[in-house]
């Protein structure tokens, strides 16, 4: 096992450095650093002397990729990429483009993004389980057939419309919770009541038909008919038998959420006013900050990786079968 997780962090590194690589590419496509120091300085005729000063300020004054008149490996090092890259693997992000320090930024609002991402990702999956084994245990019957339906419509209802209508229902109509904002301490439930009953809402019908379907695989094997005309009740089946070898496809898409959960729903937290690592993006690409953008990209890339290796170390805890070679 140990030789298998030094093997795929090996394999990570690569793919971190093409990915920042891309990142890179693509925002100095669309920005130059000049275009970059205008934006954040904010003023419609700013001097070039201000701009070349910004631009020493925040390291933006070397070549992007290759420093022509530096010597030896300075041609590769005393470059924008490196300079801005080779950081990141320490998970040093610097300083956003406005001055305020990334890290700290991120430790403040990886709270906020962790008290709606957590209870959202954990009702939602036993609530879209315990529906679906529902819908299987009356397969076929009237309830399935309309809770398939209902599945479907909610599946074709955008998630902005389950916002902005939770808002305008339970908020503005019935005053239950804040409309946005946020508090902590005591007062953060409230906050976050319909943040993650929408958040929950509007992944039930995708989540829900999915389970469903490999629930409906499962009930069909041989071992679930052996178990059947042993005399076990079928809701034994259902749980016993059904759940737990569902469990590795389950797995599949849950464990690689897990990591990203840090990372925080960019709508939701728009939206709702929420000071958390999703809006903190949002805000970010709209005030071309490419420093915070650099900096959420890599972490989310780190957190898929992590993801990817939980669930394949998680496979060997339903499935004995399952050994890394």
């Amino acid at each position: 096992m140990w030789a298998y997780l030094v093997r795929r962090l090996l394999y990570a590194l690569p793919i971190l450095i093409g990915v920042n690589l891309i990142t890179f590419a693509l925002f100095f496509v669309v920005n130059t650093p000049d275009d970059v120091a205008r934006m954040q300085l904010g003023v419609k005729r700013v001097t070039p002397d201000a701009i070349e000063r910004w631009k020493a300020e925040r390291g933006y004054d070397k070549p992007l990729f290759f420093n022509a008149q530096a010597e030896g490996g300075e041609k590769l090092t005393d470059t924008i990429f490196f300079d801005k890259s080779v950081r990141m693997f320490a998970l040093d992000f610097g300083a956003a483009d406005d001055g305020r320090n990334i890290s700290r930024e991120i430790r403040q609002r990886m709270g906020p993004s962790l008290a709606i991402a957590v209870p959202t990702f954990v009702l939602g999956l036993f609530v879209t389980v315990s529906f679906a084994l529902m819908l299987v245990f009356f397969r076929a019957t009237a309830l399935d057939f309309w809770g398939v339906v209902a599945c479907v419509a909610m599946m074709s209802i955008s998630s902005l419309f389950y916002i902005i209508g939770g808002q305008w229902l339970i908020s503005k109509v019935w005053h239950l919770v804040p409309i946005s904002g946020y508090d902590g301490g005591l007062d953060a439930p409230r906050f976050l009541a319909l943040p993650v009953i929408l958040g929950v809402l509007a992944g039930v019908g995708s989540s829900t038909r999915w389970y469903r379907t490999i629930f409906l695989e499962e009930i069909s094997r041989d071992y679930v008919r052996t178990a059947r005309a042993k005399g076990v009740s079928e809701l034994v089946v259902l749980f016993r038998h059904v759940l737990k070898n569902a469990m590795i496809p389950i797995l599949t898409g849950v464990v690689v959420v897990i990591p990203l959960l840090f990372m925080g729903s960019l709508i939701i937290e728009s939206f709702f006013g929420i000071p958390g690592l999703g809006s903190y993006t949002i805000d970010a690409i709209q005030s071309q900050d490419f420093s915070v953008v650099r900096a959420m990209v890599f972490i989310g890339s780190v957190l898929y990786i992590i993801g990817l290796m939980l669930t394949d170390l998680s496979y060997t805890l339903v499935d004995p079968r399952v050994r890394f070679e």
